[in-house]
């Protein structure tokens, strides 16, 4: 009787390749002298509102975002009564990480003691972009040719692969980094200190660090 069993997945790549890393982040120290000269208060101001805080981490957000361009290898198979099709596709995608501030963000000023407490989401993976999907083997069964559906179950292999692999590379981490220096250091000349703290969301539990 006819093998009944279907298996359907991709197996870990072979390998990845980074192919490049392009950073939208203005990091270092120019970076942080641009802003602190842009968005600093005049010297002569005593005090900072709550609004010009906000506007301040806005604008942080969107200068740490940073794109990585990523390739991976995907092996697909499917075998259905007993005829099997196989498929060998390099991926490349760009991977967009940084800081969702619509996920909720606080800021508290203790004017008293000159401190500025600024609370953020954890950086993540913002958005993916499939650039290119390009099949080096493919091999189909002879009752179980290629269809819509695979080229849908690939592309979506795909995302979550470079997804993965991204939080292997913790891209993340430049944002986060990143962030914190130049809120840190974004006030200081008004005679402010700032802590930065990234807030875990965790069912649960209401952790910072």
């Amino acid at each position: 009787m006819p093998d009944t069993k279907v298996e359907k997945g991709c197996r870990r790549p072979l390998l990845w390749i980074i192919v490049g890393t392009v950073v939208v982040a203005c990091v270092g120290i120019l970076g942080l002298t641009w802003l602190t000269s842009r968005f600093s208060l005049p010297p002569n101001s005593t005090t900072v509102s709550h609004s010009v805080v906000v506007e301040r981490v806005q604008k942080v957000a969107k200068l740490v975002s940073s794109e990585t361009t990523l390739r991976d290898v995907i092996i697909y198979e499917d075998t259905w009564y007993g005829s099997t099709k196989r498929s060998l596709v390099v991926v490349t995608g760009k991977v967009l990480a940084g800081i969702n501030l619509d996920t909720g963000n606080s800021v508290q000023i203790d004017e008293k003691a000159r401190r500025i407490t600024i609370t953020l989401p954890q950086p993540g993976i913002l958005g993916i972009e499939i650039t290119e999907m390009k099949t080096y083997d493919e091999q189909r069964g002879l009752w179980n040719p290629f269809n819509a559906a695979d080229r849908d179950a690939l592309f979506q292999r795909a995302r979550e692969q470079l997804e993965q692999t991204s939080r292997d590379l913790k891209i993340t981490e430049t944002a986060r980094q990143s962030a914190r220096e130049l809120l840190e250091g974004m006030f200081s000349s008004n005679g402010y200190s700032v802590e930065v703290v990234y807030r875990f969301d965790t069912p649960g539990t209401d952790s910072l660090r």
